[in-house]
């Protein structure tokens, strides 16, 4: 299902100040308030606290003429918190699916956020977030080349950008909102992708648009990885640049 234009914005020539809903889902201790905190305050905190229900923090940041209020809502990854996952979807213009690098089964439990993410909202722009990189470095190569090319597989059927990402080193974390940015506004974005396995994966170009071209994970390595894990999620069906700093 492609993106509806009515979920997307448009950047006014005039000052004013527009409001972004962005929700963040995921399993437990996947890392969805660390990002969160880190983006927002710049604070990375290596003590785990669970979230109880719901977070929320936001961030202002501009564009052009507009100031864009960045409004995050982070869900606790308990399954007894999903009666409020309608915080974090219903009104979100874009949704980040957050999972740990490390432990595969988070990435599994993707499949089922997105279902039910997409039940509620329909409309938001995907991102497909891997969290722990720093951790995920130092993994067997053959994993690495595995999850990398699995976590492609997801990001073909829900049509979403890939990013890994790491709180711990500050790595692409203020990129995750810059993708985010430019998918909402259909703005020009210049950060350069990466593409191969064993780096911190950052392919956004053809996902999150119209174009539904396939795309392809480069090695460094001639061993060849075994089949990914199936996906059976359901998929979705005058420009200004942002600059990478």
């Amino acid at each position: 299902m492609p993106h509806s234009s009515s979920r997307r914005h448009q950047v006014p020539d005039v000052k004013n100040q527009v409001e972004i809903q962005v929700g963040l889902v995921g399993d437990a201790q996947v890392g969805k308030t660390s990002l969160m905190v880190k983006y927002v305050q710049n604070i990375f905190d290596e003590e785990y606290t669970q979230t109880l229900g719901v977070n929320f923090l936001k961030r202002k940041i501009n564009l052009r003429s507009t100031d864009i209020v960045f409004s995050l809502m982070d869900l606790g990854g308990q399954r007894e918190f999903i009666n409020m996952l309608p915080l974090a979807s219903v009104g979100s213009s874009a949704i980040i699916f957050l999972f740990d690098l490390t432990r595969p089964e988070t990435l599994d439990s993707v499949k089922e956020w997105y279902r039910q993410v997409y039940g509620l909202n329909n409309l938001a722009i995907p991102i497909l977030v891997g969290t722990k990189y720093d951790l995920f470095i130092d993994m067997d190569k053959e994993y690495q080349k595995q999850i990398s090319n699995t976590v492609l597989e997801y990001a073909n059927v829900m049509n979403a950008p890939i990013i890994f990402s790491s709180t711990a080193k500050s790595i692409n974390i203020q990129k995750i909102f810059k993708v985010a940015l430019s998918k909402i506004f259909n703005l020009t974005l210049t950060i350069p992708e990466i593409t191969r396995t064993g780096d911190p994966l950052l392919i956004y170009k053809k996902f999150g648009n119209q174009d539904r071209k396939s795309s392809k994970i480069t090695t460094s390595s001639s061993q060849s990885s075994s089949s990914p894990a199936s996906v059976s999620v359901s998929p979705r069906k005058s420009k200004s640049t942002i600059t990478s700093s």
